[in-house]
């Protein structure tokens, strides 16, 4: 299968640099191998100190507490070009704005569906669909405001590289602090590189996204109070929720610090009530109100439903954003471009396979060993089958789960991730990479240039969640 390199126009004997990684190449070859494996080194014993972890579900200590793991950091930059970086903006701006119709269209007139754009059942019987959101008005009508874009690039026969979305993070998509922490970790270790090359910044991401929560607050609110909601610090992401409310200066707070009174939602402080008006929330829609959801979720706040009706609370994302990023409806989204904004979409999709349609579920029967098979409310590589990976019990497994529940599955190609340049234990060695741009949506859309490169560290392994073992590198966009 031929393979995209980031890097190097031949990806096979990784000749003809590609001009926008020459000089960074050049700086490279002078660098010896025990003084990157000391820098590395020194990059993981900080991240350590700092506490830039993740928890894994299911995996227990000696003591029975929770792993709590490193993300790998890799010191080679992936390096994107402006006139791409452009075009991939244009791209994401926008998906991210069908996307946001989209879901205001299914809480209000549902007109896509009654055009049979797409079939009724696949959205009204949606695990992710709120009936409880049905005529809510949000301000702005956005309803994904912090959206993380999953973008992969594919080999062309003639070698040239396609980007595709992979999947759209609508829910509370995670990773942007190890996006901010890469970048401060490059420019710590390596200084002589930013002088040399113009990379586009990224640290006022938060500044950005503070911006952008106060910009969608309740229309009577002057000077917005934004808290940031975690599930505490069990939560496999909760580094970053704290990480976030102090680079914007607000508060963290849980579940139990929240209350509500006559349909407004108030922090509990040690001054007494203090009104919020705009929850930056990293709690799913399952755990936020146990009035209406899950009875014994003690991680939102009971009646926070009844103040966001009322229109008295802004929650970032809103409730019921599930519905437009669940792998069923992903298919979609490229009619949902053309159908709201009447544009072409400018980032294609992967193909896909429906396993609910019957030719759809025959062909990927036919060919499970060469698909990509996964559940449509997957997430974090779990609930997958890489068909070409896969043993033949291991195939043979999958299929009578598919058999037993064919609606709850998607297939696509096994598309060959593009690799970059990668700092491994036998030296440096491509691996296949991601990208997960954020992009905010306020009065505005916007996003800081590049994102989170994600990078799959097993050799050959096309799956670049942190939960199975991925790193991530710092992304450069290099300004014109």
């Amino acid at each position: 299968m031929r393979m995209y390199d980031e890097m190097h126009a031949d990806s096979v004997n990784r000749a003809q640099v590609r001009d926008h990684y020459a000089h960074y190449d050049r700086w490279l070859a002078k660098q010896p191998q025990e003084a990157m494996r000391t820098r590395r080194d020194e990059a993981e014993m900080i991240f350590r100190r700092v506490g830039i972890t993740f928890a894994v579900y299911g995996e227990k200590d000696e003591d029975g507490s929770g792993t709590e793991r490193l993300i790998p950091f890799d010191l080679i930059p992936r390096i994107i070009p402006a006139s791409e970086w452009r075009e991939m903006e244009k791209g994401l701006r926008q998906r991210v704005t069908a996307l946001n119709r989209f879901i205001h269209d299914v809480y209000h007139d549902q007109e896509i569906i009654k055009a049979g754009v797409i079939p009724a059942e696949m959205v009204l019987n949606n695990a992710q669909f709120r009936p409880e959101m049905m005529g809510v008005n949000v301000p702005g009508d956005i309803y994904s405001i912090i959206s993380g874009i999953d973008i992969v690039r594919a080999a062309n026969p003639d070698g040239s590289g396609t980007y595709y979305v992979l999947e759209d993070n609508l829910r509370v998509p995670s990773g942007v602090s190890y996006m901010l922490e890469n970048r401060k970790m490059m420019m710590r270790l390596f200084p002589e590189l930013f002088a040399e090359h113009r990379v586009a910044p990224v640290a006022h991401y938060p500044d950005l996204l503070l911006d952008t929560l106060q910009a969608v607050a309740p229309a009577s609110i002057n000077e917005p109070t934004v808290v940031v909601l975690t599930p505490g610090m069990y939560n496999s992401a909760y580094f970053e929720h704290a990480f976030l409310a102090q680079q914007m200066g607000v508060e963290l707070v849980e579940g139990q610090d929240l209350f509500v009174e006559d349909n407004f939602v108030y922090m509990r402080t040690t001054r007494g009530p203090k009104r919020i008006d705009v929850i930056y929330r990293r709690v799913d829609d399952d755990f936020l109100d146990p009035n209406y959801f899950r009875k014994d979720s003690t991680l939102g706040c009971a009646g926070l439903l009844d103040a966001y009706r009322a229109g008295n609370i802004t929650l970032a994302n809103a409730i019921g954003t599930g519905v437009a990023d669940d792998k069923s409806i992903y298919p979609y989204v490229p009619k949902m471009v053309e159908f709201y904004l009447g544009e072409k979409p400018i980032l294609h999709n992967v193909p896909t396979y429906l396993c609910r349609e019957k030719d759809d579920l025959k062909y990927v029967l036919d060919h499970l060993g060469d698909l990509v098979v996964k559940e449509v409310h997957g997430a974090g590589g779990y609930g997958m089958l890489v068909g070409p990976a896969s043993t033949k019990a291991e195939i043979e497994d999958f299929r009578s789960r598919v058999l037993g529940n064919p609606s709850n599955y998607i297939a696509q190609p096994t598309l060959s991730l593009s690799t970059c340049p990668t700092f491994v234990e036998s030296g440096i060695a491509p691996r296949h990479i991601d990208l997960r741009p954020f992009v905010l949506s306020g009065k505005t859309v916007q996003m800081v240039p590049g994102g989170l490169t994600r990078v799959a560290l097993k050799e050959g392994s096309l799956v670049v969640n942190s939960s199975q073992g991925g790193g991530t590198k710092d992304t450069w966009v290099l300004e014109s």
